[in-house]
């Protein structure tokens, strides 16, 4: 590997990678440096964060189940893993990503990897969160198949199958449904075998937040999705909709917890995600200010906000239950 090669690799290794391989060739990478592209560690907080949240939630009733919840969790890191996967295979097979393409390095179309070895990683990574799956269907019954396959199909659905999700405008519903209430709704189900009220009120703020990631990822590409025929909410609405639209997201992750304390009563540590205003109202500036590859340090951000607020949550529900 020589060293631009090298240094191309490490930076999109760690997210900074912004463009496709240059029309030299492709990437070249080490297997372990190519998977770590593949899996994306940038968008696991969209995993992290629900299960953080549930499990409080659990918490307040007594139910929180520590290996339980260790287990929703690798299952939870799983289904994105797989989702990334397929979005990187099916998107590369589908001609959507050329030389042209805004976002973090793609395995497939960068050459680091094989469609069939995306393909075999996405099989391996799905028969994990199968047995995954089975360990919790074994303490918490066959809902639990309904809910595991459900979120495989639609991991695999956003991009693939005959009606994808994701070309057709419905990615960013899919993302709230099961990134929020299935996934925290999920979490305290399998730890305790019922759903309190409170955990719908808080999956509202983690799919929010999640689903204002795929927002920006959207607004980003906004002029090659819609070349390539993929006709997200952003091809849509336009820019100035989408920007729009993400600040309503952001913002309604924190009218929630104001609402809990203020229209339910409940104890005001739910307030503690205010702590992260800040960077929020920073977020919803630079998404007005921020085109083209810019964009993905706001969706890096995005992430992390996601992961605060809920990490801030989750202690506030906890404390406060």
């Amino acid at each position: 590997m020589s060293r631009g090669d090298a240094q191309r690799a490490r930076a999109a290794a760690s997210g900074r990678g912004a463009a496709a391989p240059t029309p030299h060739g492709p990437i070249a990478a080490s297997p372990l440096q190519a998977w770590l592209v593949a899996i994306r560690p940038k968008t696991l907080p969209a995993a992290v964060s629900p299960v953080l949240v549930g499990s409080a939630c659990a918490w307040t009733i007594g139910e929180l189940r520590g290996l339980i919840a260790l287990a929703a969790l690798v299952g939870a890191l799983l289904l994105q893993i797989a989702s990334n996967l397929a979005n990187d295979v099916l998107d590369f097979e589908k001609g959507l990503d050329t030389n042209e393409r805004l976002g973090p390095t793609r395995v497939t179309h960068a050459g680091m990897l094989t469609p069939a070895q995306v393909r075999a990683g996405l099989a391996v990574v799905i028969a994990l969160a199968l047995l995954v799956g089975a360990y919790l269907t074994y303490v918490a019954g066959p809902v639990v198949v309904v809910i595991g396959l459900a979120s495989i199909a639609a991991a695999i659905a956003y991009t693939g199958g005959p009606y994808p999700l994701g070309y057709h405008g419905l990615g960013e519903v899919a993302v709230m449904i099961f990134f929020g209430f299935v996934a925290v709704c999920g979490t305290v189900y399998v730890q305790a075998l019922e759903v309190p009220a409170l955990a719908w009120w808080c999956a509202i703020p983690v799919g929010a937040l999640t689903t204002a990631i795929l927002v920006v990822n959207n607004l980003r590409d906004i002029q090659t999705d819609a070349r390539g025929g993929k006709r997200t909410v952003a091809v849509r609405i336009g820019r100035r909709g989408t920007i729009a639209e993400y600040r309503l997201l952001v913002a309604t992750a924190y009218v929630v917890p104001v609402v809990l304390v203020l229209a339910r009563d409940l104890n005001a540590w739910l307030l503690l995600p205010l702590l992260t205003l800040p960077l929020a109202l920073a977020l919803a500036r630079r998404i007005a200010r921020d085109q083209g590859r810019d964009l993905n340090r706001t969706l890096a951000s995005t992430a992390q906000l996601l992961f605060f607020h809920s990490l801030l949550f989750s202690i506030g529900i906890a404390v406060g239950a």
